[in-house]
């Protein structure tokens, strides 16, 4: 009889009931992870329940009568060996035909690969929410969506709107202060290490949704960084010392080539937003991509040279590539929109540019051009992974590893890193994804699963009108609040 595997949620979830309930009436096996102390289990046939530990974060003990029942199956994952790894010790073969896996995402029947590749990336995010969180200054709108994210093992995060409460709040639970890196976060950085209160920054993801933030569409992926942010090379990140320091093991770097290549394949980028674009380099030209960027965000204030500004790199990628060059300018979604700034004259456009693609797709124009000059901006690394030659006149996180034309110093930065480990380090290891549907954490797979589902949903007429609706609201929100953004900035 076939055994079913079922990667779970927490005790007395609905799902896990359902999954029960499924096991039971198959008569075959369910395994199951549990928070707090994290917990494998196995439900027999007969419906009784084996409990193992399966690793412990916290250093509580297993759960009661655990260590008895752990003699009967003699199985036990021990720990995640490595980034992306986990070591599984068992008296049988997960990989074995007679065993079938439920993924706890999609609700199907996956290899065993496909579930413990779940597994690692649900325990991977729980180790890192562990301690518990209190958000300090993040708005209203975004804070149900941070609390999926920052709930773990320890409780739910809590918010407090001034500094001074939300170190208090930490200190009660022995818990870290977090802020959203961009915005404002000065006072309550201050303010948690003066009381020596661990601190950690949060950004969107880099697989974000399909639309903008701007336009308050929720993320799928944010990152937490415990050591600095990605964009600001004034200190170290979290993402910097994987790079630097970290081990990225083959199999990790196997999985981050899958994902490059499905990346490439489903076009997606970080906000997935804009139509295809019909051929525009002529044959014969030498096509350079150049991303606009919102020219008051935190990554131009802390991460560019001496290009600071769209024109400025207009005006410097057009001095490097010369009039035999075809250049295609793409300005920023957000500049479009007209929520932030960084809009580029028109008549310098027309001098130094040969083409702008205001609506398309930016993964449209990728395979149309064979450069990239940018200043921090997220499209060199869309583009590394894309096979591009990419220059950068700033200090983003993906320059300094050997992969780009670096016309800024990159200080800390200087190990040999392949693309494959630069893509595992930052789309598998650095961010944290949620399910939107299952609400469980998850990898990058499941963001890309649920990215497509969101795109076939955009293209329906209800949800054209919601984009619609979205855009009257953001803009109206951002001309009339703008100005205090800025100025919390």
């Amino acid at each position: 009889m076939t055994h079913v595997a079922a990667v779970a949620t927490a005790t007395g979830d609905v799902r896990e009931r359902e999954a029960e309930a499924f096991a039971r009436a198959n008569g075959v096996g369910l395994v199951r992870f549990a928070p707090g102390p994290v917990a494998l289990s196995v439900l027999g046939r007969a419906g009784r329940t084996l409990c193992y530990r399966l690793i412990n974060f916290d250093g509580a003990p297993p759960p009661p009568g655990a260590p008895d029942r752990l003699a009967e199956l003699r199985a036990e994952l021990l720990e995640l060996a490595g980034p992306g790894e986990l070591r599984m010790e068992a008296d049988f073969d997960p990989a074995d035909p007679a065993l079938a896996w439920l993924d706890p995402h999609v609700r199907r029947l996956v290899p065993a690969e496909h579930a413990l590749r779940s597994a690692c990336d649900i325990l991977r995010h729980r180790a890192r929410t562990a301690r518990r969180s209190v958000g300090c200054g993040v708005t209203g709108w975004k804070r149900t969506t941070v609390a999926g994210f920052l709930d773990g093992p320890n409780g739910p995060p809590l918010f407090e709107a001034s500094p001074e409460a939300a170190t208090r709040a930490a200190q009660a639970c022995s818990g870290r202060v977090v802020v959203w890196a961009s915005r404002g976060a000065g006072p309550a950085v201050a303010a948690a290490e003066a009381a020596g209160v661990p601190i950690a920054r949060m950004e969107d993801g880099f697989l974000r949704s399909v639309g903008l933030g701007a336009a308050f569409v929720e993320p799928l992926s944010l990152v937490l960084d415990d050591s600095g942010v990605y964009y600001d090379p004034s200190a170290p990140s979290d993402l910097e010392r994987i790079l630097s320091e970290g081990a990225i093991p083959p199999a990790l770097a196997a999985r981050a080539a899958a994902l490059r290549e499905r990346l490439i394949a489903e076009a997606v980028t970080k906000y997935n937003v804009g139509e295809s674009v019909a051929s525009i380099v002529p044959a014969g030209r030498f096509g350079v991509l150049v991303p606009g960027q919102v020219e008051d965000d935190a990554s131009i204030l802390r991460g560019a040279g001496a290009v600071r500004t769209n024109l400025g790199l207009l005006q410097a990628a057009r001095a490097r590539r010369g009039s035999d060059a075809f250049i295609i300018y793409k300005p920023h979604p957000d500049v479009v929109a007209g929520y932030r700034a960084g809009a580029v004259p028109e008549r310098e456009l027309r001098r130094l540019a040969d083409a702008v693609v205001t609506d398309g797709a930016i993964a449209a124009l990728y395979p149309q051009c064979r450069a990239v000059e940018t200043m921090t901006s997220l499209s060199g690394f869309e583009a590394l992974m894309r096979g591009l030659k990419v220059t950068v006149h700033g200090q983003p996180f993906y320059a300094g590893w050997g992969l780009t034309e670096d016309l800024a110093a990159q200080p800390r930065h200087g190990r040999r890193r392949s693309l494959d480990e630069l893509v595992a380090a930052t789309l598998i290891l650095y961010p944290l994804y949620r399910d939107p549907v299952s609400g469980l954490p998850c990898g990058p797979e499941t963001a890309l699963d649920r990215i497509a589902e969101a795109r076939a949903r955009a293209a329906t007429a209800k949800g054209r009108a919601l984009a619609r609706v979205r855009r009257v609201y953001a803009l109206a929100r951002h001309r009339l609040l703008g100005p205090f953004d800025r100025r919390a900035r």
